[in-house]
């Protein structure tokens, strides 16, 4: 039986990605950083839970070892470039069939976000190792709205971007579903990057109008610096997302998240969660 690695297990792709492997017969491994509730959730749907750092070799090692084909899936953070040598190197000591990759819409070497920038650097490291690799450039997840579920509870959507910036929101679970598709077929897909957006392009003033709509609130659209921002989320000393956040804004204001892509349904043979359907399905959360 072919077995997949899937990295970050309890996030918002890889959870789910994990169901859609294991519908599909693969024998699925769970790389997680900790054995926790969600890590004993994982085990009772069928997969394998391996406990592990993606910063330490000898943890990448043991994740790979046996695998066929795996998911490469790294937070906003130090340690990226890093993090995707290591699994490059344990990915080509085992055989891997295919990496696919997770990387950012506007990924380039010029980027001024240096985890923009380290994204573009991983598809490199992937390329130079020779595993055969798919790279995902995906835009912003639909799940940021549930990162201000709290504020919108209360009649606020506040973001720290540009109100007229442009972009189509993906939901998490057809990231994961168009990636299972991916690893079902790697003879048809390596080497490619796709580019992965979601079904409607909106401005961020729109969104929350659309949102408003959806929950029967009146979500008038408020910027916010990103210090700011980031203490609304309880998480001021993240240097890390202050820096990223701060450039994402004027990568916006370039238009390097505009635009829709096609990609993703036609991977996966369906039309795309609407911003409706997912705030349908995650309606608890701004009750």
């Amino acid at each position: 039986m072919t077995r997949v690695l899937v990295t970050t297990a309890n996030g918002d792709t890889g959870r789910p990605m994990v169901e859609y492997l294991l519908q599909d017969g693969f024998d699925v491994r769970a790389m997680v950083r900790r054995d926790d509730i969600r890590a004993q959730q994982l085990r009772r749907e069928g997969a394998e839970v391996v406990v592990g750092d993606a910063l330490t070799l000898r943890d990448v090692r043991a994740a790979l070892d046996g695998v066929h084909r795996a998911y490469f899936n790294f937070p906003v953070g130090e340690g990226l470039v890093e993090a995707a040598v290591m699994f490059a190197q344990a990915a080509k000591e085992n055989g891997v069939e295919l990496v696919v990759n997770m990387s950012h819409i506007q990924s380039r070497p010029v980027a001024r976000s240096k985890a923009t920038q380290n994204h573009w650097l991983s598809e490199q490291v992937f390329a130079w190792s020779g595993v055969p690799t798919t790279n995902l450039r995906v835009t912003f997840f639909m799940e940021w709205v549930t990162y201000i579920a709290g504020l919108i509870r209360h009649g606020r959507y506040v973001l720290p971007f540009d109100a007229d910036s442009r972009f189509a929101p993906i939901a998490g679970r057809d990231i994961a579903q168009t990636a299972a598709a991916i690893l079902a077929a790697p003879d048809r897909h390596a080497g490619h990057t796709y580019t992965l957006t979601g079904p409607t392009e909106f401005s961020h003033a729109e969104l929350a109008a659309e949102v408003g709509r959806v929950l029967g609130k009146d979500l008038p659209y408020e910027q916010t610096t990103v210090p700011t921002f980031l203490e609304l989320l309880g998480i001021p000393d993240d240097t890390a997302k202050l820096v990223h956040f701060e450039a994402v804004t004027v990568d916006q204001r370039e238009g390097r998240l505009a635009g829709v892509t096609d990609t993703a349904p036609t991977l996966i043979g369906r039309p795309l969660r609407t911003v409706e359907d997912f705030l349908g399905e995650n309606r608890a959360l701004f009750a």
